[in-house]
């Protein structure tokens, strides 16, 4: 438990620790890259690092599923056969 308490405080800016999914795309990345860091470093012991990576694996599909809904809403704009304009889904495939 205190390994928990541990991992929080250190993935967390100053210690706290927001769910997952109340995180903005940028507050969730930020987190995201400090975990990796602190992993990189080496200097924590293993019970401390699978929780640290548990929450690191969280962080990412979160900023995955974001990156999907941003995606899901970019519209691009094309010109109809009439020469007026119109939106439809942008399709990046």
């Amino acid at each position: 438990m205190a390994n928990d308490r541990q991992a929080k405080e250190k993935s967390g800016k100053d210690g706290a620790h927001k769910d997952v999914a109340q995180l903005s795309f940028e507050e969730a990345l930020a987190e995201l890259e400090r975990i990796v860091a602190t992993l990189e470093k080496g200097q924590v012991g293993l019970e401390e690092s699978i929780a640290i990576y548990e929450r690191g694996a969280a962080l990412k599909s979160h900023c995955e599923q974001k990156l999907k809904s941003a995606q899901a809403k970019i519209e691009k704009i094309v010109v109809t056969a009439e020469g007026g304009a119109k939106t439809e889904p942008f399709d990046v495939t």
